[in-house]
């Protein structure tokens, strides 16, 4: 009996799915204005990218309804989420009236801006590079603010939740 993976099967499929489950990641909205209607989406892949200038990165699905809208628009923004956030995650990874309410507001070159968040970012997208059907998207900061401190939303293994603090300092 043979071992061999058939030609159609993905080589460690199962192995790097749960292995990004077991991966804890911070989780931020990224919102965009394009032909002057919102969209946003909820995004556990923003990292920091260089800090001269100040540059962050993203990834996302090009078969997400928000890519037409990233893939014209000039500028967008990225928001930090707390604990206390937890539904506006949920808001804007599960429905469609992700912009219904007074949790925003027009921010710095039209982008859309979410209240009360662990704080926000704009930037003017740099490069977009395509692979098959994703994007990795790179963004110079160009305006932003620091919310309230508190305590990061975090994704993990399925479910939301936070860090819990050692028993030593480093």
């Amino acid at each position: 009996m043979s071992d061999a993976v058939p030609p159609d099967a993905v080589p460690f499929e199962g192995t790097f799915k749960e292995m990004f489950r077991r991966h804890a990641a911070g989780v931020a909205i990224i919102t965009v204005n394009y032909k002057g209607e919102p969209y946003g989406f909820t995004a556990t892949s923003v990292a920091s990218l260089s800090a001269q200038p100040p540059r962050f990165t993203f990834n996302m699905a090009r078969s997400s309804r928000s890519w037409p809208a990233v893939a014209n628009a000039t500028h967008l923004g990225v928001h930090m989420l707390g604990l206390e956030n937890q539904a506006l995650a949920d808001r804007f990874a599960r429905t469609k009236d992700r912009f219904v309410g007074d949790h925003w507001e027009m921010g710095p070159h039209d982008v859309p801006v979410l209240k009360d968040v662990a704080g926000w970012l704009i930037g003017k997208i740099q490069m977009r590079l395509s692979f098959e059907n994703n994007a990795v998207v790179v963004v110079e900061v160009v305006a932003g603010a620091v919310g309230a401190d508190g305590t990061p939303l975090l994704y993990h293994s399925g479910s939301y939740g936070q860090p819990v603090p050692l028993d030593y300092e480093i």
